[in-house]
């Protein structure tokens, strides 16, 4: 039996890569989180301005401290009439909630109209094994707009705001159906031939 660490602080993300990565259990894999290893309360720095090197950055911490395979990600919002902000600053963009964040941003979109309201979700996700040092890396995007007001109460951070292209709801509002479009859930399913090879050695 393998078991890979998620490493992630956020029970957001928790949540959902448990119920992308659930089937890896069908290859011998436990899922294991950062509670489970006594690592929960230590929320790691992301100095980089890529989203990829932060992810490697704490997905090779993790493994280096546990011994585990670890998966780390970094993502955010990149909101076109913003200059792409808040980017890898989306999680630190305004002080206090979610809620608080999306605010800040709908306030700096007022009188912005929808065609120039354009925006995409990015993650990028690294697996890292302690014992070869082999990394994999996948990148999800999901492509939309920003609403004129959250909806919605399955997501959480920009996730209320968020409405991908072809839907008429946030990603908030989607519930479960949101892992088969967002981009952690792309990034994760894209890393997963990956991880099993890492897995096999």
């Amino acid at each position: 039996m393998t078991t890979l660490l998620i490493g992630t602080t956020n029970q957001g993300k928790l949540r959902e890569f448990e119920a992308i990565l659930g089937i890896l259990s069908a290859d011998g894999v436990t899922l294991a989180n950062l509670r489970d290893v006594g690592l929960d309360s230590l929320e790691l720095d992301e100095p980089y301005a890529t989203f990829a090197d932060n992810a490697r950055h704490k997905a090779a911490w993790y493994a280096r401290q546990t011994g585990l395979i670890a998966l780390a990600d970094d993502s955010g919002l990149l909101v076109d009439a913003l200059d792409g902000r808040p980017g890898v600053y989306s999680a630190r963009y305004a002080p206090g909630t979610d809620a608080d964040r999306c605010t800040k941003l709908l306030a700096e979109l007022t009188g912005v109209p929808d065609e120039r309201r354009t925006a995409r979700f990015v993650c990028a996700v690294a697996v890292v094994d302690p014992a070869s040092g082999r990394t994999v890396e996948a990148q999800g995007v999901v492509e939309g707009r920003i609403a004129h007001q959250p909806t919605g109460t399955s997501g959480f951070g920009f996730d209320p705001i968020f409405i991908p292209h072809g839907s008429a709801v946030s990603l908030s509002a989607m519930g479960e159906d949101k892992h088969a479009i967002s981009h952690r859930g792309r990034a994760a399913r894209a890393a997963l031939a990956g991880v099993r090879a890492l897995i096999k050695g």
